[in-house]
């Protein structure tokens, strides 16, 4: 994993550290210092290979990193000019004012609409381990500081912003991934469009949020380490995947789809616990941007799904059915993604009767 990284697990220390010191801090010094112990471990993982890639997308990471606690620390101190203090949101009464400058530097860290650019480009030039820690990790600490905007400073506007940036996210996340073929570009789409879902999720039920992100990370964890295990390039797209086994194709395309949410899946109850969460909410009406956007979503992966198996002749298809089955770690996958979405509905159903 880290061969060419001798301090491979101390720079994983050093950014797991830093992310928990982070969301434990009381005092936005603290938690801005947290962000960038994080930022400093995280760094030298995306460059452990030393190719051209890896450092033109490291130095995306640190600049876009660089800018977001920037407008942190600003948003912050805009609100000690008036009240002649740092402590923390949770003890204070900040403006809208810093409170969208304090939330726009949390979401540029975390790559959600509008300052989403960032992150295709980034995760296009990454190895699957970095492309994972980025999806997955790195967005624990500023989503989970967005929470504590969301608990003690409960405003109309803000709270009508962040549930609108949600829902935009979503659709870009799914037209964005409508025209990609390169299988990082798409899933940094599909995060860009989770994102949004998290964050409407966090705006109705803490418990949906986590729920939610669980879930995700579990889905992400799965497909992931499935490509790294297959070793796929960076520059190839999703219709390599033919040249290994069929199951194995299979296998990682039924993720993707368990990842856009297509029932009943296990990424299909993460959405449905928000849409049930939300229904008695003010601001229900947002759930029919996530779900238009979470529908394109599925929409390219079907697409992705019917060209990468359809599409090839059936000689060769007949052909890698020969080829070497599954692995342990794959049919785990596999048989979570399944079976876990039925089971939790089943169970949900068994609770409510």
């Amino acid at each position: 994993m880290f061969s060419g990284l001798p301090f491979g697990f101390l720079f994983i220390f050093t950014m797991t550290f830093g992310t928990l010191f982070s969301i434990s801090s009381s005092h936005w010094l603290g938690i801005w210092a947290g962000l960038e112990i994080n930022l400093i471990g995280f760094l030298p993982i995306l460059v452990y290979q030393k190719s051209m890639s890896e450092s033109e997308s490291a130095v995306k990471y640190f600049i876009v990193q660089a800018l977001g606690s920037s407008l942190l620390m600003f948003g912050s101190l805009s609100g000690c000019s008036i009240l002649f203090s740092w402590e923390n949101i949770s003890s204070l009464d900040f403006s809208l004012m810093s409170l969208l400058i304090i939330s726009s530097g949390l979401i540029t860290k975390m790559g959600m609409f509008p300052f989403h650019y960032w992150l295709p480009s980034v995760m296009a030039g990454l190895p699957w381990v970095s492309c994972m820690l980025l999806a997955t990790w790195q967005k624990i600490a500023p989503i989970l500081l967005i929470n504590s905007l969301f608990e003690l400073n409960f405003m109309y506007y803000f709270m009508l912003t962040i549930c609108f940036l949600a829902g935009t996210s979503s659709i870009v996340g799914g037209i964005g991934g409508m025209n990609q073929t390169q299988i990082r570009a798409i899933l940094a789409y599909s995060s860009i469009g989770h994102l949004g879902w998290m964050v409407f999720a966090l705006s109705q039920s803490v418990w949906a949020m986590k729920m939610y992100f669980s879930i995700y990370i579990l889905i992400s964890l799965c497909i992931f380490i499935n490509l790294w295990y297959m070793n796929l390039n960076i520059m190839k797209s999703l219709n390599t995947l033919m040249k290994f086994s069929v199951y194995s194709s299979t296998s990682v395309m039924v993720m993707l789809m368990s990842l856009g949410g297509l029932p009943p899946l296990l990424g299909f109850i993460s959405k449905w616990v928000v849409i049930v969460s939300s229904m008695n909410n003010i601001f229900w009406s947002f759930l029919l941007l996530l779900i238009l956007g979470s529908v394109m979503s599925l929409f390219y992966y079907l697409s992705l799904y019917f060209s990468v198996f359809l599409g090839s002749s059936k000689k060769f298809y007949l052909k890698s059915m020969t080829n070497e089955g599954l692995s342990f770690f794959t049919m785990s996958s596999l048989f979570m993604n399944l079976v876990g979405g039925v089971f939790l509905l089943f169970l949900n159903i068994l609770m409510s009767i």
